[in-house]
């Protein structure tokens, strides 16, 4: 089994991108499962910033099949003619909620896009982001899911050279509390302090420098 992230930038994607049809043909292709996460007014408060034209929404695959037969299903169906796309070997560290099939997780589910410093080796950007940084990155927010991916391969030409992407999850309130985000329980130094080692972290491994971050709404289906 595999999984394919597809990077979408359609200015008016929405959950009508895996309508019925999209996702039988997915099925038909050799597809498992599918998600889609959209930048959508459930979030509109929240931050989001990238050094190229704005993420949208991403889709994500699981799928016995090759990526020529499911992403070009995909970028069809969202109307976007270059989309980027990934082969990622995925790692859960927190759980995601289990929703019913199409029905809106309820939290910000908040996605990152990593680029590795020319000054780190592949080995040591993976083995400082999954060994070190991971356990910070729990204990110094209010996460409540966490997914990392490894991006394995660049599956099309348009794409740029992302290294992992990320998909952590928070109470819907953190859109608008810091507090909330970070898990400080209203007390403003340990928000501080929980901020500071966070951002340390951060920029130990260059993910304070050429990040997509993109907050959305998570919905995903079975096939």
């Amino acid at each position: 089994m595999q999984k394919f992230v597809v990077v979408l930038h359609h200015p008016d994607v929405s959950s009508a991108t895996l309508s019925p049809a999209v996702r039988n043909a997915l099925s038909a292709s050799g597809a498992t499962a599918v998600s889609l996460n959209v930048d959508d007014a459930d979030v509109a408060p929240a931050l989001r910033f990238g050094p190229g034209a704005p993420i949208t929404a991403l889709v994500s695959i699981w799928t016995d099949g090759e990526p020529a037969d499911v992403i070009p299903v995909v970028a069809d169906a969202a109307g976007e003619p270059e989309p980027h796309a990934y082969r990622v070997t995925e790692r859960v560290r927190l759980d995601l909620a289990p929703v019913p099939d199409g029905v809106r997780t309820d939290a910000l589910a908040q996605i990152a896009l990593l680029r590795r410093p020319e000054s780190m080796s592949r080995d040591e950007y993976l083995e400082y982001w999954l060994v070190h940084h991971t356990p910070i990155a729990i204990r110094t927010q209010g996460t409540v899911a966490y997914v990392q991916n490894v991006v394995e391969d660049v599956l099309t030409a348009s794409s740029p050279p992302v290294a992992a992407i990320v998909e952590e999850h928070f109470p819907m309130a953190a859109l608008t509390d810091p507090h909330v985000f970070y898990g400080s329980a209203g007390d403003d130094a340990e928000r501080a302090r929980r901020e500071r080692e966070l951002m340390t972290s951060v920029s130990r491994f260059g993910a304070d420098k050429g990040l997509d971050l993109v907050p959305t709404s998570r919905y995903s289906w079975k096939l």
